[in-house]
């Protein structure tokens, strides 16, 4: 049985699971219920760079920068009440607390990345996305954002539904693998792309599913999710109505709400 504390959050209260017995062999962990954990690689031997072609790659610029949570918050409302699905070591979180007054609380499986999100003093649940968020109560948030993670789990459709049940606004940020240098790089080396921030070959990436921003309308649509709001970023400026941005857009940011709202 896995272990489990409580979290307190603007006076509810959350039975979390708690990984005090994670193991790790050096170059991955596992939770104590078993779950893999990827551990971002220390240098260029662990992710192959040795190959020649890979320096020769396109590169997207790296979808967690600064730049990246400067365009989220610019979304947030002063005040809201704000979770971050999948976040790191919670310095959005830590941001949004203190420059916006929001109240805030991270969910991560990651142990390390835990640990760094209780040092900035952001209160944290470690748990798996893909197993539902069953202890957050409907309607608990104003806004849920999910930041260059939807890719990377086994239920995307599941993860956004959870997102819009918790939340009145759910904030996602995707990247683009339509880009015109992705394409480009695909017809003239026939190779799979490698990002800046996710510098993996293609079979040990931690990105599950590819998509465009096509892809990304088409899934809202089959939700019944209302796309309030679509801003490609395109070389670290979120750029409204951008022409051509499914070629030009490196990632792109959603803000949906539910069909009922």
């Amino acid at each position: 049985m896995i272990p489990r504390y409580k979290v307190r959050y603007n006076g509810l209260s959350f039975a979390a699971p708690h990984c005090g017995s994670c193991t790790s062999d050096g170059s991955e962990d596992r939770c104590c219920d078993g779950a893999l954990i990827r551990k971002s690689p220390k240098n260029s031997r662990e992710i192959g760079n040795n190959d020649s072609m890979s320096a020769q790659r396109y590169c997207m610029p790296d979808p967690s920068s600064a730049l990246t949570d400067e365009i989220i918050m610019r979304q947030i409302d002063r005040g809201s009440r704000v979770i971050d699905l999948g976040c790191g070591d919670a310095r959005l979180l830590a941001m949004l607390r203190d420059m916006h007054k929001c109240s805030v609380l991270g969910i991560e499986l990651n142990h390390e990345e835990m640990l760094a999100a209780i040092a900035r003093g952001v209160p944290i649940i470690q748990a798996d996305l893909d197993r539902g968020l069953p202890e957050v109560p409907d309607g608990a948030f104003d806004f849920a954002v999910l930041s260059q993670t939807l890719q990377e789990v086994h239920r995307p459709k599941g993860v956004l539904v959870e997102m819009l049940r918790i939340a009145r606004h759910a904030l996602v940020v995707v990247p683009n693998f339509a880009h015109w240098r992705v394409r480009l790089q695909v017809i003239r080396q026939g190779r799979a792309p490698v990002t800046e921030a996710l510098p993996y070959q293609w079979y040990n990436t931690p990105n599950l599913h590819f998509m465009s921003m096509y892809d990304f309308r088409d899934l809202a649509d089959s939700l019944g999710v209302r796309i309030v709001k679509e801003l490609p970023i395109i070389k670290g400026r979120a750029v409204d109505r951008a022409w051509a941005a499914n070629l030009r857009a490196d990632s792109a940011l959603y803000v949906l709400e539910g069909s009922d709202d």
